[in-house]
């Protein structure tokens, strides 16, 4: 029943959120042949939380044509897990770094987590993306990338879905 539910879901243009769920989980959506999609998770292999996701899992993202988004949440930054908003945007760009070099800069993006999870200094709000997109020109991001990032990977995302052309 659940792998037609996400066929079904993809057949109508909807995304499904594996963020939730679980490893076993999100192998099991990957099952139906959907994009891959994880709207704010990060790379396990920089902060080892239940909620980010393996590099498996990251390459599965990019090889189905999915998105994988940044969260912001602090205690998904830390490799400690720790909810500290010093250092979590130095490990955000960690984490971007390590999702672009497995799931491939085209299926990564910003995700956020604004609506409770702890926020890094720097980054309270929406009105501070600013500064995340300074990091990334700091850090050496081209501005294609930085495009694709902040925007242009989630609208290619909905096209695909969706079918626009």
């Amino acid at each position: 029943r659940g792998m037609h539910f996400v066929r079904r879901c993809s057949e109508l243009g909807m995304v499904v959120d594996n963020s939730h769920l679980n490893e076993k989980g999100f192998w099991n959506v990957a099952e139906a042949g959907v994009p891959m999609v994880a709207t704010h998770s990060n790379a396990h292999a920089i902060a080892p939380s239940a909620r980010n996701l393996t590099d498996a899992q990251l390459r599965a993202v990019g090889e189905s044509g999915g998105m994988a988004g940044l969260n912001y949440g602090t205690m998904f930054l830390h490799p400690d897990g720790s909810a500290g908003a010093t250092g979590a945007l130095d490990h955000a760009m960690k984490h971007l770094d390590h999702m672009i070099q497995i799931a491939g800069e085209d299926h990564v993006g910003l995700g956020s987590d604004f609506d409770g999870a702890p926020m890094p200094d720097g980054l309270k709000g929406a009105g501070d993306l600013p500064n995340l997109r300074q990091r990334m020109v700091q850090a050496g991001y081209g501005d294609v990338l930085i495009e694709k990032l902040c925007h242009s990977n989630w609208l290619a995302l909905l096209d695909r879905v969706q079918g626009v052309d």
